[in-house]
């Protein structure tokens, strides 16, 4: 980084505050109490973030007789829930072309499949009053090298093969510029209809109220600590109390499971996010911007970036950071080279904005696996289900994970559970330091492969034919 660009990205952090902007709302909820003593019910839901959330609501959507609980080991959406970007998309499979490589035969269908779950969020919204800023303004993947334009043709032409184009508009330089102006931009592939933008901390806390007026039973500050039978049922124990469950599902994601087995199958990986003060008219007119879409650069270390409802822009990504040993630690919350890192980036996409100043600056821990999308099993002779491994995904996709969980645990053959992609799991990550180096040259190589135009070497090609690559 030259020294100008440094001090003014230095500069441009100095009232930062080192706190997620949208948990620092007057409008969140006071915490609910913890349980104690022992409760019996039909289901427990263990986490309140999504995962936890939309399964709860789903539960009692199909049976309002049925008697849910919810345990959330701090408040709801404090953690990944209330820190991501509001990217809220129809994809299941972290784009399309991690699906195609991945599941080819039934990627139309995992594209209906999501289409459909975001149309069953976007109905949520509007039936349960979700004061969450639901935008569905579609996402532009934009293109800053010449190679991602032709990456970018390339995908939109397997998109019209499979015929699944309805909705999607290819830009050259100048449309794409005319939607969001930066001197970096050389193409854009929009997808108009597939991602809403939206508050995610209002969306957990608007998901919390929805659960309580359904007849959920939530408690906050009760972490889930043991899982094992009871009787016919399941026991949790919590800190204070147990509760006696007929069924179990686990949306911890990102935390240790409380099915041992599956904790090799999930890493967490570190994202760090920067928010702006609001523009002023003038900086508005001078990006553009009328359409509010979400935006994400198509480099393997990829930026993300939307504009808020009270015209401020979030930027996030690029560095995601692998902790030794899988610990989530609240340590890992903050990393200040690299909101260093993140705000020349961000002035350099957007130098017309020099002088504009980041209000926020955090991170926070996402749960990914190595197919780089959710999976899903039961354990207990089905008596417990799981779904994790989201990868950024969690906005939209727990919604599906939901109802993919409840089918499990019905015992249902559904169009959900007779995927490939719901019947097989990932590989799962080695032991330390394995992992550790392993992550690291994946992330090196990418590194190279940006600089490369786009080139994978040998590393990602060997990680590719074992299923271990990833393909945005």
């Amino acid at each position: 980084m030259a020294p100008v660009a440094m001090r003014l990205a230095a500069q441009s952090l100095s009232d930062a505050q080192p706190v997620p902007f949208w948990l620092e709302d007057p409008g969140k909820p006071g915490a609910l109490p913890a349980l104690t003593g022992t409760e019996t019910c039909d289901l427990l839901v263990v986490g309140g973030g999504y995962s936890g959330l939309w399964t709860a609501l789903l539960a009692k959507e199909r049976d309002p007789a049925r008697d849910v609980v919810l345990i959330e080991g701090r408040e709801v959406g404090w953690a990944a829930s209330g820190r991501n970007g509001g990217f809220c998309a129809a994809s299941l499979t972290h784009g399309f072309g991690n699906g195609l490589a991945r599941w080819p035969g039934e990627l139309p269908k995992l594209e209906e499949l999501g289409e459909k779950n975001l149309d069953g969020i976007e109905e949520a919204v509007a039936r349960y009053g979700l004061d969450c800023d639901f935008e569905r303004t579609g996402e532009i993947d934009v293109a800053t090298e010449p190679y991602q334009v032709d990456e970018l043709h390339e995908v939109y032409e397997e998109i019209e093969r499979l015929g699944l184009a309805d909705g999607i508009e290819l830009l050259d330089r100048d449309a794409v510029r005319a939607e969001v102006h930066s001197p970096t931009f050389l193409g854009g592939l929009w997808d108009r209809r597939g991602v809403a933008m939206l508050n995610p901390a209002k969306l957990a806390w608007g998901l919390k109220r929805a659960c309580l007026d359904l007849g959920v039973r939530i408690f906050e500050n009760t972490p889930g600590l043991e899982l094992a039978q009871s009787g016919t049922g399941m026991g949790v124990r919590t800190p204070y109390g147990r509760i006696v469950a007929r069924r179990v599902a686990l949306g911890t994601n990102v935390f240790p499971s409380l099915v041992k087995r599956v904790r090799a199958y999930t890493v967490p990986v570190y994202d760090y996010a920067l928010m702006t003060e609001p523009l002023s008219p003038e900086q508005l007119a001078s990006v553009g911007w009328k359409n509010r879409q979400g935006l994400g650069d198509s480099a393997n270390q990829f930026h993300y970036f939307r504009i808020t409802a009270d015209h401020r822009i979030l930027w996030g990504g690029y560095d995601a950071i692998y902790p030794f040993g899988g610990k989530v630690s609240a340590e890992m919350d903050h990393r200040p080279e690299t909101y260093l890192k993140l705000a020349e980036h961000f002035f350099r996409c957007f130098p017309q904005l020099e002088g504009l100043r980041f209000s926020h600056a955090w991170g926070g821990a996402i749960d990914t696996c190595s197919r780089f999308s959710a999976f899903f099993g039961t354990a207990y002779q089905g008596k417990v289900a799981y779904a994790a491994g989201f990868t950024g995904l969690g906005v939209g996709a727990t919604r599906f994970g939901g109802d993919v969980m409840l089918d499990l645990l019905a015992g249902e053959r559904t169009e959900r559970t007779e995927l490939e992609m719901v019947r097989r799991k990932p590989l799962p990550f080695p032991p330390e330091p394995i992992a550790w180096a392993g992550i690291g040259i994946t992330k090196w190589a990418m590194a190279k492969a940006d600089e490369n135009g786009g080139r994978r070497n040998l590393w990602l090609k060997a990680m590719d034919r074992v299923g271990l690559g990833f393909d945005s």
